[in-house]
């Protein structure tokens, strides 16, 4: 998906035979296989302007022993795009969940790991499973070929991912999993060494490997932002065409203009407006479960991200105040509701539901038509709060759109509802305020990190800065504690601990300013005469780093953010300059 908006992007500054070229490798990646296109009719049209959601599949092809299997789906995800409120968030589904998954071509309906239904029902399979399982209307869907990964990586010019610990297996001793052998530390990986980093799950559970998987489409999109060369254009562009497959809902075919779109909003992201869900309370190893609530808990994130999250969970974090309330109560807010869908009792149970979240509401009757398609919340910008409150309530109705009232137009109330097509009887959750409360860090003195330091000081040749507090479960790790490296042509130094619970986390120094992955922190602060860049996944604070004579310093939490905000907090500004020899 990102090499797609970067080609476009790059076509966009180009001469018009390329940008017909563009065009005509876009028809190239229409769906063209039957697999596809059977799924094409399961998709739902997307309505313009409107939030849309994608379905990922990359699949595989076994080579060798293995060329008699089918192909399985390694990954699944939901990508969702809201152009409106400049957000787009993932939500990916382990491979070994156990799922419903519905019959198709004979076989009867039955329960199995999420990928089986691509080993036995291709993408169709795949695209209802999903449907059923969250309920959630899917707008497209691409398939990739785990065969072209490789090749679309290595051919942007590789990626730069951050390594938690050391990876490595051979099958020396007569195991059968996927060799990998990879350092600690951030680093600049080729296409086949990237795969075999998203796709590990060797000492791990498909938990991680979902992480890594997010991790990877995150420094992919930083890749593109900071190192795509044009002359990469046509050997990125030749890949896709023959390792990707894009279907569209509605009958439509996928076109340029839309694309181009999609490109823009992801170029204009604001910080901490990507964001990752993961599934919470997954149990088991080989076969994972996870119950509907939580199924639906996560559904209701990727559908209502919570913006403002890093910010407010920053607050917690550092004891501050959080700012004032964007909007008034809903208890301060009287509401208008009118029918602009037609369907008799419309208005009615729009203005009972709102009710039941403490608005004041009178129904209006009808509005001047029945064509409405989104549900429109009106308010007038001269009263101070309404437009907070109306985009509070389009949240609630999930793809309303708060908009200004026409010139010359007077409201009764504060707001005017008008109940759109797209109104089934039911308000969504809205965003849930998961702020983490206040806590201690979890930390004790770090008495033998410096000396490890110092065992390659000579060697970095730049300035190394030594942690004075550890997360109070963890230890250097007796696999690579300390690794001093280049990337590039810069010196890098990694710590490397590992948690009682057997997870990882690091601290990275090099002497590079402008790394990729420091691009777009969620949230600034100054802390001490200290400027950190704070990096959250929703309320969970991933990375913190900051920068210091032409060289670059930060806190990697484990892939799972076990370490509390605090706790990292407190590690990163523990953070000394090393002394001594």
């Amino acid at each position: 998906m990102w090499l797609v908006i970067l080609v476009l992007m790059a076509a966009g500054a180009l001469a018009g035979g390329a940008w017909l070229y563009i065009n005509e490798s876009v028809a190239e990646v229409r769906a063209h296989t039957q697999p596809v296109k059977d799924a094409e009719t399961e998709l739902t049209a997307a309505t313009p302007d409107q939030p849309t959601v994608a379905m990922v599949i990359g699949y595989d092809k076994r080579l060798g022993p293995e060329s008699s299997q089918d192909s399985r789906s390694d990954t699944i995800m939901l990508v969702r795009a809201d152009p409106d409120k400049k957000v787009i968030s993932m939500l990916s589904f382990p491979r070994d969940l156990v799922v419903p998954i519905p019959g198709c071509k004979g076989q009867a309906p039955f329960s199995g790991r999420i990928n089986e239904a691509y080993t036995y029902c291709g993408p169709r399979g795949t695209l209802r499973t999903v449907k059923d399982l969250t309920h959630v209307p899917v707008n497209y869907i691409i398939t990739v070929n785990f065969l072209g990964f490789i090749d679309i990586v290595d051919k942007l010019g590789g990626v730069y991912l951050d390594v938690d610990h050391r990876y490595f297996n051979d099958n020396s001793n007569g195991e059968n999993y996927a060799r990998i052998d990879l350092h600690s530390g951030y680093q600049h990986l080729t296409g086949g060494q990237a795969l075999s980093y998203v796709r590990f799950r060797h000492t791990d559970s498909d938990l991680y490997r979902v992480v890594r998987q997010q991790s990877f489409v995150k420094a992919m999109k930083q890749q593109i932002a900071s190192h795509w060369s044009v002359t990469r254009i046509p050997g990125i562009v030749n890949t896709i065409t023959n390792n990707v497959e894009v279907g569209v809902g509605g009958g439509k075919t996928l076109d340029v203009k839309t694309l181009y779109g999609y490109a823009q909003l992801v170029y204009g992201l604001p910080s901490g407006n990507f964001q990752q869900v993961q599934i919470q309370n997954i149990t088991g190893y080989n076969e994972l479960a996870a119950s509907q609530q939580s199924i639906d808990d996560a559904v209701n994130d990727f559908l209502n991200p919570d913006t403002s999250a890093p910010e407010k969970a920053a607050n917690a974090a550092l004891g501050e105040k959080p700012k004032a309330d964007t909007g008034p109560r809903p208890a301060d807010v009287p509401v208008e509701v009118l029918n602009g869908n037609g369907v008799a009792g419309a208005a009615d149970e729009a203005a009972a539901s709102l009710s039941e979240r403490g608005y004041k509401v009178v129904n209006g009757g009808n509005a001047d038509k029945f064509n409405y398609f989104q549900t429109r919340i009106l308010y007038d910008p001269a009263v101070t709060g309404a437009q907070a409150a109306a985009r509070q309530m389009a949240d609630l109705f999930g793809d309303g759109q708060a908009e200004p009232v026409p010139p010359g137009t007077k409201l009764t109330t504060m707001l005017r509802v008008i109940v759109g097509q797209t109104f089934h009887g039911n308000l969504t959750a809205g965003p849930s305020d998961q702020t983490p409360q206040h806590e201690p860090p979890a930390v004790t003195a770090d008495q033998y990190a410096a000396a490890q330091l110092r065992s390659v000081k000579s060697k970095a040749g730049f300035p190394l800065y030594a942690p004075t507090v550890r997360e109070n479960t963890s230890s250097l790790s007796t696999v690579e504690p300390v690794r001093e490296y280049r990337v590039g042509d810069h010196n890098a130094v990694r710590l490397v601990y590992e948690t009682a619970g057997s997870e990882y986390w690091g601290i990275q120094e090099i002497d590079w300013d402008e790394p990729p992955i420091l691009d777009g922190a969620s949230v600034q602060r100054r802390i001490k005469g200290r400027d950190y860049g704070l990096y959250f996944d929703g309320p969970k604070l991933h990375m913190i780093a900051f920068r210091e004579n032409g060289a670059s310093y930060w806190v990697m939490n484990t892939l799972l953010n076990r370490l509390s905000n605090e706790t990292m907090l407190a590690i990163a500004k523990g953070l000394k300059p090393l002394r001594g020899d």
